[in-house]
């Protein structure tokens, strides 16, 4: 019998790897690192441009993006044989989008190396335990704490600076 992983659907792909960000660096260089910061590069430029209709756009934006993530990692991770694959970003995407709610351009710069910074150590407070649950969830629950130290931070800033 043949272990190997099956082919993914198109849309869990599509998803997972947030409109193919996540698969640049591995088809540019061969290698998945950095693909979550290519991922949330790519939803930082989708949520600074939902804060021109509305922070209620982008706390829509960051709900849906946030369960289509659970969705899409749970799968992409059973299918792949992977516990979290370098290329599944969407993830990242979903802290950005949290990050960035409701606050200025300058500020949402802030809030997202702040995100950035929090996910790639996991050394802020809770978010070791939230990657600790199972599944889609996990994978993407450390990303959800790490966007919103990047929300606090951001509104530090958009308070004081802007």
């Amino acid at each position: 019998m043949d272990n190997r992983p099956k082919p993914l659907p198109v849309t869990i792909r599509l998803v997972a790897s947030w409109f193919g960000l996540g698969l640049v660096l591995r088809r540019w260089r061969g290698d998945d690192s950095g693909s979550g910061t290519v991922g949330a590069l790519g939803a930082l430029v989708l949520a600074l441009a939902l804060g021109l209709i509305g922070w209620e756009a982008q706390l829509v934006a960051a709900g849906l993006v946030t369960g289509l993530s659970m969705w899409a990692c749970g799968r992409a991770a059973r299918g792949s044989g992977e516990e979290d694959p370098g290329w599944v970003v969407v993830d990242e995407a979903a802290g950005t989008f949290i990050a960035t709610i409701g606050v200025s351009s300058g500020a949402a710069l802030v809030g997202f190396v702040v995100f950035r910074v929090a996910d790639i150590t996991k050394r802020f407070p809770l978010i070791r335990r939230a990657e600790s649950l199972p599944g889609g969830v996990g994978i993407t629950a450390d990303d959800v704490v790490a966007g919103l130290w990047g929300l606090a931070a951001a509104w530090v800033v958009q308070i004081l600076v802007f």
